[in-house]
Order: structure tokens, then sequence, then C-alpha cells
């Protein structure tokens, strides 16, 4: 009878062996799941990136069309004065 109750029960044994194996599973799942968060935000990082450079580029590039347009409507205004003057000194 003493060696019945050093011995746990078969079920025991058992149980605490799943408990280990869904330990271990807990922790490879954990592992994973950290090891997609880090490449799903190193792929945002690369896209945040991504993104603020396409606006530089569009930003620039609104500048750069800004500043033709004025330089089109000056060139505008200058071609109709020289019109005016020959206009005047044909009179």
């Amino acid at each position: 009878m003493a060696d019945l109750i050093k011995t746990p029960p078969e079920a025991y044994l058992i149980f605490k062996e799943e408990l280990k194996k869904a330990e271990l599973d807990k922790q490879r799942l954990k592992e994973e799941y950290q090891a997609k968060l880090r490449d799903m935000n190193s792929e945002l990082s690369y896209l945040k990136e991504q993104i603020t450079s396409q606006q530089q580029m569009i930003k620039t590039t609104l500048n750069y069309a800004s500043r033709l347009e004025g330089e089109i409507n000056g060139l505008h205004s200058q071609i109709e004065e020289g019109k005016k003057r020959r206009k005047g000194s044909f009179h």
C-alpha cells in the first residue's frame, strides 16, 4: 500500500505530460507570433517610408508645376505687352 501512495496515478502522469506539451506548443506559437509581428512591423515601416517619399515627390512636383505656371503667366504677359507696344508704334 505504501508503494501505491508514492507512485502517482497514470492519469496524473499523462496529464502532466500533456500539460508540458501544451506549454511547449504555447511557447512555439508565441515565438511564431512575435516573428510574424516583427515582419509586419518591418513591412509597415517600409511602406511608411515609401509613402513619405511619394508625398515628398508629389510636393516637389506641385511646387515645380506652380513655378512653371508662374513663369508661363509671366511670359504670356510679356508677349501681350510686346504686342501692345508694336501696335502702338505703328500709329
